[in-house]
């Protein structure tokens, strides 16, 4: 009885110990900011930037705290916000792209009127 009294303990504490930390969620997070960083989202972006790092912050405090499940809650909810940040920045870059494209063709147009009048 001792014996299966041991084994039911053991069962027991193994249960009660404290899951891994999330890490591969962690680094997701922290390479999708870092991305976002580089494709320019502080100036595009900022609130988002800004929103992921802070939960990666608070991931990081709960991993410390021992709370892997809010800790990786907040982990992939860094790696969104800073996957939005990257998809706000490039829709910003292209409607820049694509207002200089109808600048640039509309001086076209009003140069090739300009010179089909001196004919």
């Amino acid at each position: 009885m001792s014996a299966g009294l041991a084994v039911i303990l053991a069962i027991l504490v193994g249960c009660a110990s404290t899951p891994e930390p999330p890490t591969g969620s962690l680094t997701s997070a922290r390479e999708a900011i870092a991305s976002a960083e580089q494709s320019d989202a502080r100036q595009h972006a900022g609130a988002e930037l800004d929103e992921a790092k802070q939960k990666l912050m608070q991931a990081e405090k709960a991993v410390e705290s021992e709370d892997m499940l809010d800790a990786e809650r907040l982990a992939q909810q860094a790696r969104v916000v800073a996957e939005l940040a990257i998809a706000r920045t490039a829709t910003a870059k292209a409607s820049q792209v694509n207002r200089q494209l109808h600048q640039d063709a509309d001086a076209l147009n009003e140069e090739l009127q300009r010179m089909g009048g001196q004919q």
